[in-house]
């Protein structure tokens, strides 16, 4: 392996205009593709299994009016007049004209008769491209109705897809990732290299994932998600070759050797770096949402673009630059990194020193953190967790104001008239209105073929109130007599968070253990992938913990724009677990791979903790602060899941970096020493050895084939040298 990255290396820096073409006319090849082939995303919200799903098959089946998308459209009067007869019958009539609508239900009019209720059916099911989150039909028949100067708003399923990603997250992320480059390698052009590499990897992995949508429903959240984390990873692979490749420019290597030398070591830890995070990626397979496969399947894809710009790009770049990416302080002779490295080998020696006490002060603290994920109340996020500027949380607002908090989650009750009678459906329905938690009861509908009849019930309770969630599992277990399905969007919901409750732990398993097989053959060791796999879920634990005082309990809840608190969403725990759990493997294989390197060279347990620490800590720090600062930025967003992974993701690489990283991994290591590296004879025979960064001396390392010289490149794509690469300070 090291042969042939090396290789890979030194000829995309030997050649880097040749790399550059090739990547643009694969990334051109790959838009057209996407743009004429490539699918539209779309979600799919099937719960195979789950009793809400029995209700919604036998309804399309039966009763395909009644089984595709919904929209509510809410009208009020703000002076509180009474809203005219005449004005609500015309915007019925108009929404009926609207394609797909199949029926507009007669308007519901509040109490004080200032707000009315219309209830839009659709032929299609949400996902249809031709309905998902089309506002403006709907919008353009509320103008012809000419209502005067009333509110309208809209709810329900169609526009609840309409929100999309504005776009300031990846801005606030590039932008700070650049400020922090610039100041880690006090070079403009260093800081602006893994950006650029990140965004093209980044490109080639959105068009892969629109390619992807032509084959199997995507959700539209799928490519914010992806693109988060390959911004993120991106960047932090992209930063730590540069850094190598500094590193061996200033040991005298000509550009191309380098470059060959730091994509055979560190190009190796960003290889398996990028394998954990693909494994982790693949656990969401195993959630039982066909949306959580195309999740992963979607960021993998990104994570795969992003890798092979760094192992390809990033040595071309760097063969083009030179020692422009060195500080301009370096370039006039002055030292630049003995003094942070000096600093974190002191902090490594002294965790070291007395590792006991550093390990139980950083274990407090991350305990401490994670303690109130146990009290984690968990739901899929509804229109009432948005922005108030959003139209479907101004009408959320209305409909509860005006109906109740339950008008906007009603319960829809579908009965089998096969193993059900009229008396038995007459009894139901009057047990449901004796019950206080039931503020209405609908009057049943008897689908064409006789085979089902169907009404709506409206609770007491909002669709996110925990009390709704007990309404409904109570009414199963105890009320609904055989042949009766309790479906409907809050139903649905509620069996979506209890399915993702209990698959949770089959995830975490599937991605805890495959990793650690990977740490095992990485490190030829049984103690690191355990201590690897305890800090790691360390750190997802402590951001359970961080996301629950925030939106559960409201910890600075109004900094992110949000106005009062929210269960956590249910897609944001195994979605948070498989993204963290490989980017804190990212760091986890950084680190030791410069640990175990110094351990093979010096076979000294803790010096090799200092000088693996001292070596790597900067670059390390460098990149969590980055990804940091992108997931910071997209936890501006106005999508509250989007938040919750910002906010999520953000607390757990921050702490992985410092408490874990800088305390928790030093302090361990010392106590262990040689047991660090234990493995079975028996083991070391089964696992293939693979190594994954280590130093390549210059007698072995491939030469560069007659005819070919490092430095910058010629104009037919071939290499000649300059003075740059004689170790002479570089011009201007």
């Amino acid at each position: 392996m090291s042969t042939l990255l090396y290789r890979l290396g030194h000829t995309t820096a030997a050649h880097p205009w040749r790399t550059i073409c090739a990547w643009v006319v694969v990334l051109v090849g790959v838009f057209a593709l996407a743009s004429s082939v490539g699918g539209t995303f779309q979600d799919d919200w099937d719960v195979p299994g789950a009793e809400g799903q029995t209700g919604l098959d036998q309804l399309r089946a039966h009763m395909p009016d009644a089984g595709g998308a919904t929209a509510l459209i809410s009208v009020h009067d703000d002076d509180g007049d009474r809203l005219p007869a005449g004005d609500l019958e015309r915007l019925a009539d108009r929404v009926g004209d609207v394609p797909h609508v199949i029926a507009v239900s007669a308007p519901r009019l509040s109490d004080d008769g200032d707000t009315a209720l219309l209830s839009v059916r659709y032929d299609v099911p949400v996902t249809h491209t031709e309905v998902m989150g089309e506002l403006a039909p709907l919008e353009d028949a509320v103008s012809e109705a000419d209502l005067g100067g009333v509110d309208v708003d809209f709810g329900g399923e169609v526009p609840g897809t309409a929100m999309e990603m504005n776009g300031r997250g990846e801005l606030i992320g590039v932008g700070v990732a650049l400020v922090l480059l610039v100041l880690t390698f006090g070079s403009v052009v260093a800081a602006g290299l893994p950006i650029a590499v990140a965004l093209f990897g980044l490109a080639l992995g959105s068009a892969g994932v629109t390619l992807l949508a032509a084959t199997t429903n995507v959700s539209s959240d799928a490519p914010t998600v992806a693109t988060m984390v390959g911004l993120g990873v991106g960047i932090d692979y992209a930063l730590l070759l540069v850094t190598r490749f500094v590193e061996f420019l200033q040991a005298g290597h000509r550009r191309a050797e380098a470059a060959g030398h730091a994509t055979a070591t560190a190009g190796r830890a960003v290889l398996f770096a990028g394998l954990t995070v693909l494994v982790s990626l693949m656990g969401l397979g195993l959630a039982g949402l066909p949306t959580y496969s195309a999740f992963g399947m979607a960021t993998g894809i990104t994570v795969l673009g992003v890798m092979a710009a760094a192992l390809t790009l990033v040595p071309a770049l760097c063969g083009l630059a030179g020692h422009r990416l060195v500080s301009r302080k370096a370039r006039k002779g002055g030292t630049t990194d003995s003094a942070r490295t000096t600093l974190t080998a002191r902090w490594a020696a002294r965790v070291g020193a007395r590792p006991l006490p550093w390990a139980l002060a950083a274990l407090v603290v991350m305990v401490a953190l994670a303690a109130p994920a146990l009290g984690m109340r968990t739901f899929p996020q509804d229109a009432s967790a948005e922005p108030t500027s959003f139209t479907t949380r101004q009408s959320y607002d209305v409909v509860a104001d005006e109906f109740g908090p339950g008008a906007n989650g009603p319960l829809t009750f579908v009965a089998d008239l096969a193993a059900v009678d009229g008396d038995d459906l007459a009894q139901l329905r009057t047990t449901l209105a004796e019950d206080p938690r039931i503020v209405a009861v609908g009057e049943p509908v008897t689908s064409a073929d006789g085979a089902i009849a169907v009404f709506d019930a409206q609770p007491a309770f909002g669709p996110q109130d925990e009390r709704t969630t007990d309404l409904i599992t109570s009414m199963r277990a105890d009320v609904l007599p055989d042949g009766v399905a309790l479906t409907g969007t809050t139903a649905v919901l509620t069996d979506i968070s209890e399915m993702l409750s209990e698959r949770i732990w089959v995830v975490v398993g599937f991605v805890v253990l495959l990793s650690m097989i990977l740490l095992a053959v990485m490190f030829r060791s049984v103690v690191v992938p355990l201590k690897a796999a305890a800090m790691n879920l360390l750190s997802i634990g402590a951001a359970y913990g961080v996301v629950t005082l925030v939106f559960q309990h409201g910890w600075g809840l109004s900094l992110l724009g949000m106005d009062h608190t929210v269960p956590v969403s249910s897609w944001v725990p195994i979605l948070t677990f498989a993204i963290l759990f490989g980017l804190s493997m990212d760091y986890e294989v950084f680190l030791l791979s410069r640990i175990r390197e110094a351990w093979l060279r010096t076979g000294d347990a803790r010096g090799s903790v200092v000088t693996g620490l001292a070596s790597s800590a900067r670059v390390i720090s460098s990149a969590a602060a980055i990804m940091v600062a992108v997931f910071i930025g997209f936890a501006t967003e106005s999508a509250v899941t989007v938040k919750m992974l910002g906010v999520a993701m953000a607390a757990a690489v921050a702490l992985d970096a410092t408490l874990v990283r800088l305390v928790l991994v030093p302090a361990t290591m010392s106590m262990l020493g040689r047991w660090n590296w234990w493995l079975p004879a028996w083991l070391d025979r089964l696992l293939p050895h693979v190594q994954v960064e280590a130093e390549i001396a210059p007698d072995d390392a491939v030469r560069p084939a007659a005819g070919q010289v490092d430095g910058a490149a010629r104009p037919d794509g071939a290499a000649q040298p300059d003075e740059l690469d004689e170790g002479q300070p570089a011009r201007g």
